[in-house]
């Protein structure tokens, strides 16, 4: 697998980066169509085009690229790179990946934390470990599912942007060695209900929101939509394009949300995926057979298809080479598929509605995630050790090979 990955690193070129800018392409499109129709009444078109514009802006284009999808490939190096896209200040953030997360607070949560510590634990992103409160709730099962409608269509900025901010304020703790109060739980999730009523010892409310979520909501909501105030002064509309574009706005945060959900949420949950107790040195054997045994892939084909998925359908080839493009991965998943096929390795693909179902299951507590056996995973954990260590004796020895040579010389 590893081999795999690096051909595919190694033969990204300007096929990915025109494959990018046509996803760029399309993504501005949508939000073109929602900004030049928000101010006409609310309908289901800016709702639907601001939804996707905002979707896919996070899940394709900052997703892939804060990754490092396009480092090597990209010819804009002051771009397209995951340690200058959307980092730096509000600006930056506003111009490349304008969303209720924290870019940087993201990058640390997601790119470090989720994908090196998957269906662990330490996982923040851990579906059945983040709804325990939900899943142990005493109360029959059609109660929990009255609660799913608000939690899908606001879990961006009630549950994620604070989560990933903490988990931003976690890290520099642990880097500057301050130690974290007995009485909390680093794994636990931080949102916005625990912030106002609990508080965390990582910031607060008031910093959460001048830093966080604020300049979204104030920016992308009502700053956003403020020409339309003096265009319809001029057509003698009054207010009324302003306010349908701010509900526009509002809903199609609403569809956003939906919509992420499914395609987000969905790709590491259900009763067919696998949780492990401890953690595993990236890029090991137990690495890669993790992240399929805990990842699912939804149905690929088209650009049309992989556009309305973000291109998180191919979450499996993602979570073994996540510094990888978007056609790279469209490239390896049949590779993919078929070396799990030979080896007898469960891939899992399926709707994404299927998969919802599953996640709800595992949310609501009417299913559980399977653990991966106690005794296999420590004796892959054992055989990666063994493996390391042979490696770092062969480069020793490789080493010391090259140094009697100069002596001889």
């Amino acid at each position: 697998m590893k081999k795999l990955g690096d051909e595919l690193e190694k033969n990204q070129g300007d096929a990915d980066v025109r494959h990018l800018n046509k996803m760029i392409m399309w993504s501005n499109m949508c939000g073109l169509v929602g900004m030049l129709t928000m101010g006409f009444g609310v309908s289901i078109i800016p709702i639907a085009a601001l939804s996707t514009f905002t979707f896919t802006r996070w899940t394709m284009i900052a997703h892939h690229t804060c990754h490092g999808g396009y480092d090597k490939c990209h010819p804009n190096k002051s771009r397209w790179n995951r340690f200058k896209f959307a980092v730096g200040g509000t600006w930056k953030r506003m111009c490349d990946w304008f969303d209720w997360m924290m870019p940087e607070a993201w990058n640390v949560e997601h790119n470090n934390r989720h994908h090196y510590c998957l269906s662990e634990i330490e996982d923040p992103d851990l579906v059945e470990n983040n709804l325990v409160d939900l899943r142990d709730l005493p109360v029959p099962t059609v109660f929990k599912w009255m609660a799913l409608p608000l939690l899908v269509t606001t879990w961006k900025w009630f549950y994620y942007a604070p989560n990933t901010y903490k988990e931003l304020k976690l890290a520099k703790w642990r880097k500057q060695g301050k130690k974290i109060p007995d009485d909390v739980v680093p794994s636990d999730a931080v949102t916005v209900r625990s912030l106002i009523f609990g508080g965390t010892p990582f910031y607060t409310f008031t910093e959460f929101f001048s830093v966080v979520i604020g300049p979204y909501l104030l920016i992308h909501f009502f700053l956003f939509p403020m020409p339309l105030l003096a265009i319809g002064e001029y057509m003698g509309t009054g207010h009324d394009m302003y306010i349908s574009a701010v509900k526009n706005l509002f809903l199609a945060e609403l569809l956003t949300n939906f919509h992420g959900f499914v395609a987000i949420v969905t790709n590491h949950a259900g009763d067919d995926m696998y949780r492990f107790r401890e953690g595993c040195r990236p890029y090991s054997g137990s690495f890669y057979l993790r992240q399929v045994l805990a990842s699912v892939d939804f149905w690929t084909g088209s650009d049309i298809n992989d556009f309305m998925h973000g291109y998180l359908n191919y979450q499996i080839e993602h979570h073994m080479w996540p510094s990888l493009s978007m056609l790279s991965y469209k490239r390896s998943q049949p590779l993919v598929k078929a070396l799990c096929k030979k080896h007898g390795v469960p891939y899992v693909q399926e709707n994404v509605f299927w998969r919802t179902k599953k996640t709800i299951d595992i949310m609501t507590g009417s299913a559980s995630m399977r653990w991966f056996p106690e005794e296999y995973e420590k004796k892959f954990l054992a055989r990666d050790a063994v493996l390391e260590l042979e490696k770092k004796n062969k480069k020793t020895t490789l080493l010391s090979d090259k140094a009697m040579e100069a002596v001889q010389e």
